[in-house]
């Protein structure tokens, strides 16, 4: 077994024999943790000002690992991808939904080695909540959501285009009852969007709301479809969620040869 091989099998097959790929992924599961709760404390200006140096420290050791992370993934990307060539594995993995969460985890980071505005870094830092998301290489629950997410995209994306319209149809309807009732308010169209999210969501905030007795209506009407709207892609979600364990459970089964026995 070659050098890359067993960094690939370190970094990628985490089973029950292999306790260092174990303990690599307890590591990087730790560390997204750990950035996450930092993160959260450096938003309190008392907290960052009197450990900063602690924050940076911990930053430039993460950013380390996460990168030792990234680039070991793309030299054994042909381990991964047996089927693509030694040029193109490297290109598969990169441009793959994780290699590109691998990226944007420690992109802020190299930001600010170079001299850009303050403001302009501050937007970047935030691409560092992407760590969270690595939480799914490592996590079969979440591997099993995302798989439903994609098998189901077709559906998902319906319901995504009935929500707008529904959403369009709806601001529209308002804004013709109610303009000449309430014109400051409903003042036009792109106003009455904000109405909608809020009817359609069943938040209801309030700041905006029908006084007419067709706009009560009509507000009835949406709130009642908003059930419904939600209703529609969680039932999409937890269908295609059972039918995918399903799946697993029945590909993890083994058949004996001899006794013909399921285990």
């Amino acid at each position: 077994m070659t050098a890359r091989q067993r960094l690939f099998d370190i970094i990628e097959k985490s089973n029950g024999t292999n306790k260092t790929s174990k303990i690599f992924d307890i590591i990087i599961m730790s560390l997204i943790v750990l950035n996450i709760i930092s993160i959260v404390l450096e938003s309190h200006d008392w907290i960052y000002v009197q450990y900063e140096k602690e924050f940076i420290l911990f930053e430039k050791i993460s950013v380390l690992i996460f990168t030792f992370e990234y680039i070991s993934r793309i030299i054994t990307a042909k381990y991964k991808y047996p089927s693509k060539s030694k040029l193109a594995a490297p290109f598969a993995f990169i441009f793959s939904f994780y290699g590109i969460i691998d990226l944007l985890a420690i992109l802020p980071s190299y930001l600010f080695l170079l001299h850009l505005d303050l403001r302009f870094i501050r937007i970047f830092r935030l691409f560092r909540l992407f760590r969270l998301f690595k939480f799914g290489r490592y996590n079969n629950a979440l591997g099993i959501l995302i798989n439903v997410v994609k098998a189901r995209r077709e559906e998902l994306l319906l319901t995504l285009f009935m929500t707008f319209i529904l959403l369009l149809f709806s601001a529209c309807l308002i804004f013709i009852v109610e303009h000449e009732a309430q014109p400051a308010i409903f003042s036009s169209i792109t106003k009455s969007i904000w109405w909608a999210v809020a009817t359609l969501t069943t938040v209801g905030y309030g700041d905006m709301y029908p006084i007419t007795p067709i706009g009560n209506v009509i507000a009835s009407f949406v709130a009642i479809m908003g059930i419904g709207l939600v209703a529609l892609p969680t039932g999409i979600i937890g269908t295609g969620f059972i039918e995918e364990v399903s799946k697993n459970n029945k590909e993890e089964r083994c058949t004996c040869p001899k006794c013909g026995n399921v285990f």
